[in-house]
């Protein structure tokens, strides 16, 4: 068998098993809320605060509760010292014009 067909079918089985892990991804209505809630009465139980996303910089700890210079706190021009840093964007109402 040649080398290019071993790759067609090598990436046609991938891409068969890709588009098979979509539909099983798919959001099941009413499924959502029965496996939030044991998880919702546990954090009421413990007074648990927001969610720590990332451990690494104040501004990705919990973008809710960051100031709007944190990541800049160097210089304006500084670069992302931690990689959370671009994986996280901006809460909403900060990206609403004034």
């Amino acid at each position: 068998m040649r080398k290019s067909t071993l790759f067609i079918l090598f990436t046609t089985v991938q891409l068969v098993l890709f588009t098979m892990l979509m539909y099983r991804a798919r959001p099941v209505p009413g499924r959502l809320e029965e496996d939030l809630r044991p998880c919702s009465t546990l954090v009421r139980g413990l007074r648990l605060t927001d969610l720590c996303l990332f451990t690494e910089a104040r501004y990705t700890r919990n973008p809710a509760m960051a100031d709007l210079h944190s990541p800049f706190q160097d210089h304006p021009l500084a670069l992302e010292h931690f990689p959370s840093g671009s994986l996280v964007t901006p809460p909403r109402f900060l990206m609403r014009a004034p």
